[in-house]
């Protein structure tokens, strides 16, 4: 269902939206954006790693920053970057009035997905000396990679393979020994289960989960980032099989309407960087997503996004 312009309360994208206006800064500065990446530009990763890789372009962090801080988002937890990007986004972001979490970078296993954002380890050893380096290197959090990509010319089909349940297990067991809660990057039904089962704190994306994995947040703390946004701008762009990309839109709405019936801790986070979906913006794009999720009960949601996002912001740093 498409929420129409009144029950969202700013102009949409096909209406020429160029920013947030000074309504929707108001509506939205209560929340935060709980899944972005600072050194990504919303259009192509290769032009966005070349502009950090012969080091920080630090007055474009400074632009980003300032542009969250125009549009009254005052959170942000970062995704991570192999780049020192959201390092130094971290170190200057009080600056902007910003309360910035970082994992640094992201960690995965060799061999899997998540080279582009981040270190790989081998052994268990390996990780947890990324982990230590993780922390030397200021970070709040740890970020894991349990599973690849999306396949958005193929329904249900996950770039692949993910972890087996008892190398989470231990990943995420050296996490909070070292005091760090675990953000894991996780996708497919029987993927996200094991994720939760292993004790991670949020499930970031969780495509695909089924009414078992949507049962089993609903009693743990757990928070579910859903990331609508950039397969929901995706559509219309040609740039994937639309039928495909439209499907794992309402497949992923429709999880949400049932998480929030179900009383799980639903967070408000876009991916912010990710190609369709710009900084700032995206996390209005994400609200819509979620608003029509939560079939236009604005209380009901912002009671969900806010209660998770407390969550976030309390679990989300070292010693936790």
């Amino acid at each position: 269902m498409k929420m129409p312009i009144s029950a969202l309360g700013w102009e949409t994208r096909e209406t020429g939206y160029s920013g947030p206006s000074d309504m929707e800064r108001k509506r939205q500065s209560m929340f935060g954006e709980c899944h972005g990446h600072i050194f990504m530009n919303g259009v192509n990763y290769k032009d966005a790693v070349a502009r950090h890789k012969n080091g920080v372009d630090k007055e474009e962090v400074k632009k980003r920053l300032e542009e969250y801080r125009r549009s009254g988002i005052s959170f942000f937890r970062e995704g991570g970057d192999y780049l020192g990007v959201s390092s130094f986004a971290a170190e200057i972001a009080e600056d902007y009035g910003i309360d910035y979490r970082t994992p640094v970078f992201a960690i995965h296993k060799k061999g899997h997905y998540g080279s582009i954002v981040g270190l790989e380890y081998d052994t268990l050893p390996d990780f947890a000396a990324l982990v230590k380096k993780a922390g030397r290197e200021g970070a709040d959090f740890i970020k894991i990679m349990f599973s690849g990509l999306l396949d958005f010319n193929t329904y249900g089909r996950i770039t692949g393979t993910g972890l087996e349940l008892s190398e989470m297990r231990e990943l995420v067991h050296i996490c909070h020994e070292e005091g760090f809660s675990a953000m894991v990057h996780v996708n497919s039904a029987q993927t996200v289960y094991d994720a939760i089962v292993s004790g991670a704190d949020s499930i970031e994306h969780g495509a695909y989960m089924t009414d078992r994995e949507l049962e089993l947040l609903a009693g743990r703390e757990t928070v579910w980032v859903p990331t609508v946004a950039p397969a929901g701008n995706l559509r219309g762009t040609g740039r994937f099989d639309e039928k495909t990309v439209d499907a794992i839109v309402r497949m992923q709405i429709n999880n949400v309407r049932k998480a929030i019936v179900l009383g799980v801790h639903v967070a408000l986070g876009s991916d912010a960087g990710a190609v369709t979906v710009p900084h700032c913006t995206g996390l209005f794009d994400e609200y819509k997503y979620l608003l029509e999720a939560a079939d236009g009960d604005k209380e009901r949601l912002d009671h969900v996004l806010a209660r998770s996002e407390d969550i976030v912001k309390r679990k989300f740093r070292r010693g936790y």
